[in-house]
C-alpha cells in the first residue's frame, strides 16, 4: 500500500469551528488556508456576541478566507445580515443557507447579492438539483464558495464521491465558483476529495489532528496501539486469574 503525502495535496484545506482558542492554533499552521464557522459550532463554543467574535477571528487569521453565515430565516432580515457581515474584510465570504427553514430556496436572494459583488459560501446543500440552481444564481464574475454537506450525504449510505464529482461539472461554466466539501468524517475525506478535483474541503480539529499521521509506518502504528492496550490494561490493574490459579485457592 502506497503513503500518501500531504505536500502531494492540491485541494485547500480550511478548518471548521469557532473556539477562538484552536482558530488562534490553527492559524499557525501553513497547511490551513481558510476558516469557516457557522451559528452551531459558535453556540457550543459558547460565542454569546456574534460580531464581536467574528472580529476577533478576522484578527487572528491573517487575511486567509473566512466565512460567517447569516442566521434569520426571512430573505429581507437575511438579505441585510450578509450585506453587514461582507462589510467586515475583504476576505470574508458570507454563508447563506440554500433555503430557509420552510425549504423555500434562497436562490434569489443569491442572485442579488451575487451580483452585488458579495462573495457567497452557500451552505447546507445535498442534492445536486441544489447545485445547479446555486450554480446558475451565482454571478461568474463574483468568487464564490458552494459548500456540499458530503459527510451527512455519506451518512444516509450514498456514496458522496460520484455525488461530488458530479457537482463539479455542474459548475463547469462558474470558474470562480469553488466546491468545497463539508462535514468530512474521516481524513480520508481529504484524499478522497483532492482525487476528484475538489477545490476546498472544511474539517473540524478533531480531523485536523490527524493530518500529522499521513504517511505513518503501519508497522510501527500496529506496534503502538498493541502497546496502548497494554499499557492501559496494566494501568486498569486488570487480572484474568487462571484455571489453575482458581484451583489453588
Amino acid at each position: 500500500m502506497t503513503a500518501p503525502h500531504v505536500d502531494k495535496l492540491r485541494i485547500r484545506v480550511f478548518a471548521d469551528g469557532a473556539d477562538l482558542k484552536n482558530i488562534r492554533e490553527l492559524a499557525a499552521n501553513p497547511r490551513i488556508q481558510g476558516f469557516t464557522t457557522n451559528p452551531t459550532l459558535m453556540r457550543a463554543a459558547g460565542v454569546t456576541d456574534y460580531k464581536a467574535f467574528s472580529l476577533d477571528v478576522l484578527k487572528v487569521i491573517g487575511g486567509r478566507p473566512v466565512s460567517f453565515e447569516v442566521f434569520a430565516d426571512d430573505f429581507p432580515t437575511m438579505e441585510a445580515q450578509a450585506r453587514e457581515i461582507a462589510t467586515w474584510g475583504d476576505n470574508v465570504y458570507v454563508k447563506i443557507p440554500v433555503s430557509n427553514t420552510k425549504g423555500e430556496s434562497s436562490c434569489p436572494l443569491i442572485r442579488r447579492l451575487a451580483k452585488a459583488g458579495v462573495k457567497l459560501n452557500v451552505t447546507a446543500i445535498m442534492t445536486l438539483e441544489q447545485v445547479k440552481d446555486v450554480g446558475e444564481a451565482l454571478d461568474p464574475a463574483v468568487p464564490a464558495v458552494v459548500s456540499v454537506f458530503a459527510g451527512r450525504v455519506a451518512d444516509t449510505g450514498r456514496d458522496p464521491i460520484p455525488h461530488m464529482a458530479e457537482a463539479l461539472e455542474l459548475l463547469r461554466d462558474r470558474p470562480k465558483a469553488e466546491l468545497l466539501w463539508a462535514s468530512p468524517r474521516e481524513l480520508l475525506n481529504i484524499f478522497q476529495a483532492d482525487a476528484i478535483g475538489c477545490h476546498i474541503i472544511t474539517a473540524t480539529p478533531d480531523v485536523l489532528k490527524k493530518l500529522s499521521l499521513v504517511g505513518k509506518d503501519l508497522d510501527l502504528y500496529s506496534r503502538e496501539t498493541v502497546l496502548m492496550f497494554y499499557n492501559d490494561a496494566k494501568a486498569a490493574g486488570f487480572t484474568i486469574p487462571t484455571a489453575d490459579q482458581v484451583a489453588a485457592e
